[in-house]
C-alpha cells in the first residue's frame, strides 16, 4: 500500500484533550444553542432512525433571509468540510493557493492535501493584510482565502478596502472569504460579504457557519454562498447525508432569531471588552478584535497554556500568541483570576 507523497508532512487529527473545569480554546459559544433550537432538536429524537431530508428547506430559507438565489447556497458539514470541498474542487498539484498567516489552518492543510502550493502573507494589526495578498497572486493561483475577522487575531479590513481588494484580482482566481465570527462583528463599519459581493461578483465565495453565536458547533453545519456552478460543483462532492437531520432542523430553528442574535452580539462585546481590559491590567496586550475571542502576544505561549491548564482553563496557544475565547462573565472572571498568578504583571 502506497499512500500519497502530499499526506506525509500533514500532522495526524488528534482527538482533543479530556474537558477541563473551563474551555475558552476553540470560540465556542457559552450560550449553547437557541431555546427554539433546543426545542427543535428534542423533537427531532423520535427520528434519528431516518436519514435526513431538510437540507432543501434549510437552503430554500437562507436563500430567501440573504436575498440568493437556492443554486447560489451549499451545505457542509461545518465550514470545515466546504474548505476541504473547495480546495478540491478548484486545486491540482502545482496549483497555489493564497492566505494570509497566522489564520485558520484548514486552508493550508487542505490545499496541501490536493497537492498544491500555498503562499503565505502577513497580517497588519491582526487582519489580513489585502496589500500583500494582491501583490502575492500569480499565474498558477487558483484559490486565495480571506477570514475576517481573522481567526486567531479577530481583525478585520474596513469594507472598503476589501471592494478595492476583490476589484483587483483576476475573475479567474476564487476570492474565498470566510465570515465565520460574521454575525459578532455585524455593522455598518463591518463588510457583509453575502450581501454585498457575492450578488455581483463571479468569483467571490463566502463561508458562514452555526458553530459559533448559534451554538451548533457539536452539530456541524455550514454553508457557502456563491456563483451557481460552484454550489453545485461542491453538491458534487458532498457525501451522502453527511448533515444529520437534527443539524438541519436546529438551523431552520434558529436562522431567523435576529432578536437572539442581537442580544448575543451585544453581550459577547461587552465580556470582549471586559476580558481585554483585564489582560491589559495583568501586563499583556490584547489585538483589537471583532470576533468572540481576544488574542496577545506572549513570548512562550505553550507554557502560559499548560499553567492555565493546570488549574483547570483551556486556552489555545498560537506560536507566540494566546486566544482566548470569550466565555460568560464567571468563565472569564475564572481566567482573569488564574491569569494572575501565573502570569502577574510586569513578567
Amino acid at each position: 500500500m502506497r499512500v500519497r507523497d502530499a499526506l506525509a508532512q500533514l500532522p495526524e487529527y488528534a482527538p482533543p484533550a479530556p474537558a477541563t473545569v473551563v474551555r475558552l480554546d476553540c470560540n465556542e459559544s457559552p450560550d449553547g444553542p437557541f431555546a427554539a433550537a433546543r426545542e427543535a432538536l428534542a423533537a427531532a429524537l423520535g427520528t434519528v432512525h431516518r436519514y435526513p431530508r431538510s437540507d432543501g428547506a434549510l437552503i430554500e430559507r437562507l436563500a430567501a433571509r440573504h436575498d440568493l438565489e437556492p443554486s447560489q447556497i451549499a451545505l457542509g458539514n461545518g465550514a470545515d468540510a466546504l474548505i476541504g470541498q473547495l480546495s478540491s474542487a478548484l486545486l491540482e498539484p502545482g496549483d497555489e493557493a493564497l492566505t494570509a498567516w497566522p489564520s485558520f489552518p484548514t486552508y493550508v492543510l487542505d490545499a496541501r492535501k490536493a497537492g498544491a502550493t500555498v503562499t503565505l502573507a502577513p497580517l497588519r494589526d491582526g487582519a489580513v493584510d489585502l496589500d500583500a495578498l494582491a501583490e502575492r497572486v500569480g499565474p498558477r493561483t487558483r484559490i486565495i482565502w480571506v477570514c475576517t475577522p481573522n481567526n486567531p487575531t479577530g481583525g478585520a479590513p474596513a469594507p472598503e478596502r476589501l471592494a478595492r481588494f476583490l476589484d483587483e484580482i483576476p475573475e479567474r482566481v476564487l476570492v474565498v472569504v470566510d465570515e465565520a465570527y460574521f454575525e459578532y462583528a455585524a455593522g455598518a463599519d463591518h463588510a457583509d460579504c453575502v450581501r454585498e459581493h457575492v450578488p455581483r461578483r463571479g468569483n467571490v465565495a463566502t463561508l458562514r457557519t452555526f458553530s459559533k453565536i448559534y451554538g451548533l458547533a457539536g452539530l456541524r453545519i455550514g454553508w457557502l454562498a456563491g456563483p451557481p456552478e460552484l454550489a453545485r460543483a461542491l453538491g458534487r462532492l458532498r457525501h451522502y447525508y453527511d448533515i444529520g437531520e437534527p443539524s438541519n432542523l436546529a438551523a431552520l430553528a434558529s436562522v431567523d432569531d435576529d432578536d437572539e442574535l442581537e442580544r448575543r452580539r451585544g453581550e459577547n462585546a461587552r465580556e470582549r471588552e471586559r476580558l481585554a481590559q483585564g489582560l491589559r491590567e495583568r501586563g499583556l496586550a490584547p489585538l483589537p478584535s471583532r470576533a468572540n475571542f481576544v488574542a496577545a502576544p506572549v513570548a512562550d505561549a505553550a507554557a502560559l497554556a499548560a499553567r492555565l491548564c493546570e488549574r483547570g482553563i483551556a486556552v489555545r496557544a498560537l506560536d507566540e500568541l494566546v486566544r482566548i475565547t470569550v466565555g460568560t462573565r464567571a468563565d472569564n472572571d475564572a481566567l482573569l483570576g488564574a491569569l494572575g498568578a501565573v502570569y502577574p504583571a510586569g513578567d
